[in-house]
């Protein structure tokens, strides 16, 4: 539950609630909590994990290189973007539908405990985001993505982390199932309380 799903979901309300203007904001958000999760987050699941492990992954590699051609301004020829985006618009179901298959095996005390994941996560997100808004001077555009952030549900990508070091991966699909099921109830909370 450390890491919420501020990519699939979090994008897009962010551009929903404030625009082109809420996008950069977002994608940095987005880009941290990949980066930690796939390092310190990889490493709590498997602390026998090299660094040179950790940043070789897929995720962190894609990361670094997306810097460099953002920074240096290479050019980008449409066969490879076009690609690029095919493979990617791909990921997004193919997460979803292992999620499903793995969803099939799982036993009643594994949807308690998501049931539990799908309370604590956004609610311990909100008090954190309630405690830092009387806290720090944020504008107003900052404190309606930090609600909107504090609000959303446990990310797809901690259920294929456990997948892949086989740490319950039962138990975390369901507290990402019944999370995004209960996001429903949370992030219009959270889009109440940032754009209030």
């Amino acid at each position: 539950m450390m890491f919420n799903n501020c990519g699939n979901m979090g994008l897009p309300i962010s551009v929903l609630a404030y625009g082109q203007a809420g996008l950069a904001p977002a994608v940095a958000m987005f880009v941290v909590s990949n980066a930690i999760h796939f390092t310190l987050g990889a490493r709590i699941v498997d602390p026998r994990a090299s660094i040179r492990q950790l940043l070789a992954t897929p995720m962190n590699v894609a990361t670094v290189a997306g810097f460099a051609v953002a920074a240096t301004d290479l050019p980008r020829p449409e066969i490879v973007m076009t690609s690029l985006k095919l493979a990617g618009d791909a990921m997004i179901p193919l997460m979803l539908f292992a999620l499903g298959v793995r969803m099939v095996s799982v036993n009643r005390g594994s949807w308690r405990i998501g049931l539990l994941g799908a309370l604590v996560c956004p609610l311990t997100g909100l008090a954190v985001a309630l405690a830092v808004d009387a806290l720090l001077p944020l504008t107003a555009d900052q404190r309606g993505l930090m609600y909107i952030f504090a609000s959303l549900p446990p990310a797809v990508l901690n259920f294929m982390v456990a997948e892949r070091w086989n740490r319950e991966p039962g138990k975390v699909a369901a507290i990402v199932l019944v999370g995004n099921i209960a996001s429903v109830v949370f992030v219009p909370i959270g889009l109440a309380l940032g754009l209030r």
